[in-house]
């Protein structure tokens, strides 16, 4: 934080939405010292975002964050238009529908400060796809986050195809300066990078379980003990790099390669939905997980701020700039 209360150039911020995710990022960026106004205009939405930002304050506290007045900064305004006046950033986190992010953000450009930076959370829509409604597309980048964004580092920057390079570098630079570890994708692909592998494992597990191969429970605990640890300390790629030896990578891909793709054949063969079945095979076993998701989530809190120190990546490791 900056001595005139700003991150990169950015004080006062408008987070759009008051769902998990807005809830979510709301809470970072007054823990970083941001003023914040959230706009939903759903009834309630004010007690329901005051809840979210009281569950996420001790993990916040737990990474070395100020929350000792956390709301302080914190003021909400249904009317979308008068929310973003005086905003330096849109952080947009409606709902996953085109049209409703085009009726949003045609209220959203019209009102708000020139300099604004608009960024959506959107986890799937391409910017060129939600920028065709504003005047000058250069003004919006997808800013999606890892749920929850209070927590995990992750960030992907998108620009889409108008998006300006002074927006884009406005955007890495704030992420990066809020703690974030935002990271901006050479092209537009649906879903982005990290849902698209998330969705890919995920297809793999729903046919594991609905095979009756492994349970829900089970399969977590071979994830979490093994590629799940592994991962968080080298990816993918860097893995199978030191899993060839020697020879590295190109080993890996001429040993270990053709078995791999005997897999991809199989897989590419297996039919995975969620069907009735499914989703009630799915929804037995998710009783066994032995919490609410209130404690479930806190658990997960904890155990993610733990990996997170053990990597460095607790939010006082990070220079906030200016």
């Amino acid at each position: 934080m900056s001595e005139n209360g700003s991150i990169a150039g950015i004080r006062n911020v408008t987070v759009v939405g008051g769902g998990v995710i807005g809830a979510s990022w709301a809470a970072l960026f007054l823990a970083r010292g941001l003023s914040v106004t959230v706009s939903d205009p759903q009834p309630g939405s004010d007690e329901t975002v005051r809840g979210h930002i009281a569950q996420a304050a001790p993990a916040l506290k737990a990474l070395g964050l100020d929350t000792s007045e956390l709301t302080a900064r914190l003021a909400f305004e249904p009317d979308l238009a008068t929310a973003v006046r005086a905003a330096d950033l849109v952080q947009e986190n409606g709902p996953e529908r085109l049209e409703v992010k085009h009726e949003m953000w045609r209220t959203i450009e019209t009102n708000a400060p020139a300099g604004a930076l608009f960024a959506t959370s959107t986890s799937g829509i391409p910017a060129s796809e939600i920028a065709t409604v504003l005047k000058d597309p250069g003004r919006l980048v997808v800013g999606h986050p890892f749920n929850p964004p209070h927590l995990v580092p992750l960030v992907e920057v998108v620009p889409g195809e108008g998006t300006s390079e002074e927006t884009v570098e406005r955007a890495r630079a704030f992420y990066a300066a809020l703690g974030k570890r935002p990271q901006v994708l050479r092209k537009e692909v649906p879903g982005f990078v990290a849902n698209r592998l998330q969705s890919a494992i995920f297809r793999e597990c729903v046919h594991l379980v609905s095979e009756g191969v492994v349970t829900m429970q089970e399969l977590d605990d071979i994830v979490t003990s093994s590629i799940g640890q592994r991962w968080a300390v080298a990816g993918p790629f860097r893995s199978f790099h030191l899993g060839g030896g020697e020879g590295g990578l190109p080993h890996f891909m001429s040993h270990l390669g053709i078995g791999m793709e005997r897999r991809w054949a199989d897989m590419a063969q297996q039919k995975v939905a969620f069907d009735e079945p499914t989703k009630q095979l799915l929804t037995e076993q998710a009783e066994d997980f032995g919490g609410t998701i209130d404690e479930l989530a806190a658990e997960r809190d904890r155990k993610q701020i733990a990996v997170m120190r053990a990597l460095g990546d607790s939010f006082d490791s990070f220079d906030s700039g200016d």
